[in-house]
């Protein structure tokens, strides 16, 4: 029996996958508080350069996906360049991300239809972290979170096609908003586009760092590269394509609202580019703007949800979960993987938004850490098979060792406390701390495996590992 995974996501639907899978729900709404606190120019142009060095990270997971198109992205570039021990280190950071990111979206659900159904804020369960749980909000979410569970375990192309679908819906609206914005408002609205007082300058560089959390989604792309139905360059080519397509979609918006109405005036409103519409006297695409936030975190969970999947699967062939969430069915899907995902999902999503958030913002560091070990497996890779030429190649050679010394500069400022951006003392410290002790206990106690045996499990007939 094959233990592979069954090939059958187009590059439409990668892209989708991936693109969707960034373009999250928050950015509609805080677009009022970024305005404020950075300047439109700030958000705007702190994003196109977020944007650069995330490509400049992207070109590592471009050329290491295409020269190994296994589930699990990092785990897999990790096993390759440092073995079973970064392996795990990789996968369990990316682990907690992702699933901290899917629970965050099962209590998030609930919240975000309480704008269209009151009912959504009734009956309340309990409160956790200074967040009321309440029952249809919470059962809301486990609906979405079985139905996604449903939709993936039914195929890859099931899902990919209902992305592409979401995605192009999403695509449509933004375009609206953006011909609506640059033809009915005015440059003046936009320009000057920081405060008198403001130092342009510190205002991007200092969004650079949330910027940078906006478009990590681009590894999504490689951890489902063993899904993709084409050849290993296009892989590549679609790395990178996510985080282009993702940045263009989020300036375009930004840049369109910020030119509908002086963008000072959507500063002083609360929610956003809805608002921003809504003030302009379109109150139709302010609903439009807020559909683009509930297909956002549709999307994402589509994307994360078997993104996580395939992490338990690689780290299951690496010996480092039990052999069970490794198995793969005569459909060519990881059932037992993606069973597990569900409940770990639904064992974090009741706890609500205000300790979710905590998870939710561990999850950063876990993302920036990850990108610098792919990286280091990127120039690891090459030094120990230079010879062998990888469908994509990352070019010119130092451009991922500028992005990952952007990521630790985020972790730096992320993990240093008193600074704007740092975690909360002492919840998140503690759920950092717990998690590495988890894994280290967990780590230790998996059964190893033979060399050979883990090396084709992990990284089936890639080329320069056989």
């Amino acid at each position: 029996m094959s233990t592979d995974l069954r090939k059958s996501l187009s590059l439409p639907m990668l892209i989708a996958l991936g693109a969707a899978g960034i373009m999250g729900t928050s950015w509609i709404f805080t677009a009022s508080d970024f305005f404020r606190d950075y300047g439109a120019g700030g958000e705007i142009f702190g994003l196109m350069a977020g944007a650069v060095l995330a490509v400049c990270v992207a070109l590592a997971y471009a050329e290491l996906a295409s020269r190994y198109p296994r589930a699990g992205g990092e785990v897999v570039f990790a096993f390759a360049a440092f073995g079973r021990g970064w392996a795990f280190v990789a996968g369990w950071l990316l682990l907690g991300a992702y699933v901290s990111s899917l629970a965050f979206y099962v209590s998030a659900t609930g919240f975000l239809l309480a704008e269209l159904l009151p009912i959504m804020s009734t009956v309340p369960l309990y409160t956790v972290a200074g967040t009321t749980v309440y029952l249809p909000a919470l059962a809301v979410g486990v609906a979405l979170c079985i139905a996604v569970w449903l939709l993936t375990s039914s195929g890859m192309n099931r899902a990919g096609g209902f992305q592409l679908l979401l995605f192009s819906v999403m695509l449509l609206i933004g375009l609206i908003l953006a011909v609506t914005g640059f033809s009915t408002g005015s440059f003046d609205n936009f320009w000057p586009a920081f405060e008198d007082e403001a130092d342009p300058a510190s205002n991007i560089v200092r969004f650079i760092l949330p910027a940078m959390t906006f478009l990590t989604g681009f590894s999504l792309v490689s951890t489902l590269a063993e899904d993709a139905d084409m050849s290993h360059r296009k892989i590549g080519i679609a790395v990178i394509a996510t985080v282009v397509v993702a940045a263009l979609f989020y300036c375009t918006v930004l840049l369109a609202t910020a030119w509908l109405i002086p963008w000072q005036e959507t500063a002083a409103l609360n929610d956003g580019v809805i608002d921003a519409f809504r003030h302009a006297g379109f109150p139709t695409l302010a609903w439009s703007a807020f559909a683009i936030s509930v297909l956002g975190l549709v999307t994402s969970f589509v994307a994360l949800f078997p993104a996580a999947s395939r992490l338990v699967l690689a780290m299951a062939r690496a010996g480092l979960f039990p052999r069970a969430f490794a198995r793969v069915g005569p459909d060519g899907r990881p059932g037992n993987a993606l069973l597990f995902t569900l409940v770990l999902t639904l064992a974090l999503g009741w706890l609500g938004r205000g300790a979710l958030l905590w998870f939710l913002d561990t999850g950063g560091v876990y993302v920036g850490l990850a990108w610098c070990i792919a990286v280091l497996s990127l120039y690891r890779v090459r030094r120990l098979h230079g010879n062998v030429v990888a469908p994509f190649q990352a070019k010119p050679f130092w451009l991922p060792g500028l992005g990952a010394l952007a990521a630790i500069c985020v972790i730096i400022v992320i993990l240093v406390p008193g600074t704007s951006m740092s975690l909360i003392w002492p919840y998140e410290y503690a759920i950092l701390g717990v998690w590495a002790v988890l894994g280290t206990v967990i780590y230790l106690l998996a059964p190893r495996r033979t060399e050979h045996e883990m090396r084709q499990a992990v990284l089936g007939n890639t080329g320069d590992d056989e």
